[in-house]
């Protein structure tokens, strides 16, 4: 069952100019955006990370929590999810993190194309707030030393 919450995940790398981060094209929807999806049973939002990184990008890695946090309003999910959910649930939380992507990328069907940017480049790029808001609070973070 789908658990109350939503993840994002934002690949990273380290180049010779600084970082990239990973911006994803939506299969059903034209729209740029990093890694997300939902908890799965009794995940914790760490291991839904983990795992939907692996499902949407091929790849297992370790995650860095940040703490941008956002909600996301229910309506946005296919009804399907919303069946085992309390009746009053409107909005679940969206947790967010970070992680190095040392390998390719290998898409799955939820996206037709990623493109590795400039920090300025993918926050043109993409459709949410909480998507740029997360990216900002990353960069920060890789800047600093995290």
């Amino acid at each position: 069952m789908r658990a109350p919450f939503q993840i994002l995940a934002i690949p990273y790398r380290k180049t010779g100019d600084g970082f990239r981060f990973c911006v994803f094209h939506r299969s059903d929807f034209d729209q740029w955006q990093f890694i997300a999806g939902g908890g799965e049973d009794s995940e914790t939002p760490e291991e839904a990370a983990v795992r939907e990184i692996f499902e949407e990008g091929g790849i297992r890695v370790r995650v860095t929590p940040l703490r941008s946090m956002c909600y996301i309003p229910t309506d946005i999910f296919p009804k399907r999810y919303l069946y085992n959910w309390p009746a009053d649930t409107y909005v679940v939380p969206e947790y967010s993190f970070g992680f190095e992507c040392p390998d390719d990328i290998v898409l799955s069907h939820e996206h037709t194309e990623c493109v590795w940017l400039s920090f300025e480049e993918a926050r043109a790029k993409l459709k949410w707030d909480s998507n740029r808001t997360a990216l900002y609070e990353l960069k920060c973070r890789l800047e600093a030393g995290m």
